[in-house]
């Protein structure tokens, strides 16, 4: 038995958990949105894990885990998609708080040409599951953006946000991936990494996080 992963998640809401009672960002007064979209989107993306980890596409040492299952899940990979989601929203409303908000216009075809490159390179690289999902993510949440929150995509926030993530994204996925407490299928990617971290986990990071910012936003407003 270890604690490995379960303090990584620990690691990861620490330092939003702690500020939450702050009166600038007002994070504690944001429990409805940020329920609903972490009870929407970790659904779909627990149901996602569930799957591929029942078909081997990657798996997770059991010597970095307290040995606590729910289905086929260890228990820290499950405080994951509550920790993750909760740290990034807080550093959402940092940004909110700090930044002033503008837009830049761009035609919805950017998008549109986006999300049919991401469908077709899913289609090419069915054959590699996680390859093939990890770009199907990013189209539909390009398509679900574009119906329900326009004004996201074209928000200098929003970008500036995924950029700030992606920082906490890369030290995390590196330590999960160095260790490994995650373990990847060699079929499943296309076995380019950055630093110890599958390029696949670019798109999937990206996908996730915007949805769970699309959710908050729709029951923020």
């Amino acid at each position: 038995m270890s604690f490995t992963y379960l303090l990584i998640n620990v690691l990861i809401l620490a330092v939003p958990l702690w500020y939450t009672p702050d009166k600038r960002t007002a994070y504690y007064r944001r429990v409805r949105p940020i329920g609903f979209s972490i009870g929407v989107v970790s659904g779909a993306y627990l149901i996602w894990d569930i799957i591929v980890t029942g078909n081997g596409e990657w798996g997770f040492n059991r010597r970095y885990l307290t040995g606590v299952q729910l289905v086929n899940l260890p228990l820290e990979e499950v405080l994951f998609f509550i920790t993750v989601p909760y740290s990034c929203l807080f550093i959402y409303e940092v940004v909110l708080y700090t930044t002033k908000g503008r837009s830049f216009k761009l035609p919805n075809s950017i998008f549109a040409a986006a999300a049919v490159l991401f469908l077709g390179l899913s289609v090419l690289y069915h054959y590699q599951g996680y390859t093939s999902k990890a770009f199907a993510s990013c189209a539909f949440f390009l398509l679900a953006a574009s119906v329900l929150d326009r004004p996201l995509l074209n928000s200098t926030q929003y970008w500036g946000w995924l950029g700030i993530c992606y920082i906490p994204f890369l030290i995390v996925n590196f330590v999960l991936t160095a260790l490994p407490v995650v373990e990847y299928n060699p079929q499943a990617i296309f076995g380019t990494r950055i630093l110890t971290i599958p390029v696949e986990d670019f798109f999937y990071n990206y996908s996730m996080l915007s949805f769970y910012l699309l959710f908050y936003r729709r029951r923020r407003k």
